[in-house]
């Protein structure tokens, strides 16, 4: 069962569905997911709907619901900044733990790419939430923009954008706009993966919020809640460090996958049912959908 429904995210109204598995019973207090989308991405037609409808077949709830500026949610288009994706998420969780078919006390939370990113923060300063899944996830922006942009060249290139942005935005007063993908490079091939409801353009302010966030500052904060790392070994759009490095500063228990064989989208069709056996696993043995007795 899916549930299409709005609630609020600092005076934003965030546009959510709610997924509930067939098998619930009335009365029953379901564990559950709080998803969260990637780059100035969307809810639907994304990896965050395959991840919500993933969860729901494991027998787990999952909201998986817009950040503000972004897909259906209220706010300026495209206008990210990752401190209110931080707020936007916890806010999903007060709203999450109050539905009746919940329990609030077996809440988890994931995401893909910068949707883990926000969940690792997410959970280093919110102990409300039992566990964290970070698909792909990085967690120090300007790390994370060196490895996208590697060469002095490239990386010369990109932080003359986001210098021209400042100075554009000081003596304007607007933002100066570039492509999503002057920021976060996509090969061509892999663009299908996007959802057609992702924002093509971003301002120069969003890059700087992202450079500046560091889920690795708090995600030691997570222990003794589990943590999954789950990475593609040789990622070419989000560097593969980054999770190793968040799990090398993770507390116990904590694990790090890495999966061979495939890019940065790991529940794309060839290799969802692969992927999903393992996230299975680990979830059955720190995240049961039902406890042991």
């Amino acid at each position: 069962m899916q549930e299409k429904l709005t609630f609020e995210s600092d005076g934003l109204k965030l546009s959510a569905v709610l997924h509930i598995p067939d098998s619930h019973r009335p009365g029953q207090k379901l564990p559950a997911f709080i998803v969260c989308h990637g780059f100035v991405g969307s809810k639907d037609e994304s990896h965050a709907q395959i991840q919500a409808e993933m969860m729901e077949t494991f027998g787990y709830a999952a909201l998986r619901f817009d950040f503000r500026c972004c897909g259906e949610s209220e706010g300026e288009r495209a206008q990210v900044r990752c401190f209110d994706q931080v707020a936007d998420a916890k806010n999903a969780l007060t709203f999450l733990a109050k539905r009746p078919e919940i329990d609030p006390k077996r809440i988890g939370i994931t995401g893909h790419s910068f949707g883990a990113a926000v969940s690792v923060y997410t959970a280093g300063v919110d102990e409300r939430l039992a566990c964290v899944i970070s698909s792909c996830g990085w967690g120090h922006g300007e790390r994370k923009f060196r490895g996208q942009h590697p060469t002095p060249e490239a990386w010369e290139r990109f932080m003359g954008l986001l210098e021209k942005g400042r100075e554009h935005k000081r003596a304007t007063g607007e933002s100066m706009w570039i492509s999503r993908f002057d920021a976060v490079p996509i090969p061509e091939k892999l663009r299908k993966n996007l959802s057609p409801k992702a924002i093509m353009e971003i301002p120069t302010e969003t890059a700087w919020s992202m450079m500046n966030f560091r889920a690795e500052d708090v995600v030691a904060n997570i222990a003794p809640r589990p943590a999954l790392f789950f990475h593609t070994a040789d990622d070419i759009i989000t560097p593969t460090e980054q999770s190793i490095r968040l799990f090398e500063k993770a507390g116990q228990p904590a694990e790090l996958m890495l999966i061979s064989g495939t890019a940065h989208f790991p529940l794309a069709p060839q290799d969802a049912p692969r992927t999903k056996m393992m996230l299975k696993g680990w979830l059955d043995k720190f995240f049961p959908a039902t406890p042991a007795a």
